[in-house]
């Protein structure tokens, strides 16, 4: 289970803060408050929010804020690395802002998305038909069941 369950302290939100902004600058990206909002809003979480549940939060910060603008930064958060899209099946798109190795669970009653861990997963070997054809950059894994809220 992520340690996000724990409220995540003014500390770590900061630290993570100056990490997002550096990056920022180095894919020449402005570093907006608008944008900081909406990061700070998908770290603080370990919910897996949908862009929409991101822009009801944003929202009460920054009132003039677009849903284009909320989901558009969360794509490019996850193209610049600062966030990963959870790879599903057929709901709507949901991000992750823990970037520390973990993979996830899906409750297919609840929809509900939970981080766990299991260190064997980080290092899956590829067969050789991928390995010697392919550049992987991310390997993932994602399980779907039922949840012990809804078993």
């Amino acid at each position: 289970m992520n340690n996000k369950n724990m409220k995540m302290s003014l500390v770590e939100v900061d630290e993570k803060v100056r990490w997002f902004t550096d990056l920022c600058r180095k894919n020449g990206l402005r570093v907006t408050p608008q944008r900081i909002e909406i990061y700070k809003e998908l770290i603080k979480t370990d919910e897996h929010p949908s862009a929409e549940t991101v822009y009801e939060k944003v929202r009460k910060t920054y009132p003039n804020i677009s849903f284009d603008t909320v989901n558009r930064t969360l794509l490019t958060l996850s193209e610049i690395g600062a966030a990963f899209i959870v790879e599903g099946s057929g709901d709507v798109r949901r991000f992750d802002g823990g970037m520390e190795k973990h993979q996830h669970f899906k409750c297919i009653k609840c929809k509900r998305i939970i981080d766990y861990h299991h260190k064997p997963f980080d290092i899956i070997r590829l067969p050789a038909s991928i390995d010697n054809k392919f550049t992987v950059l991310r390997k993932s894994v994602y399980l779907e069941g039922i949840c012990d809220l809804c078993k």
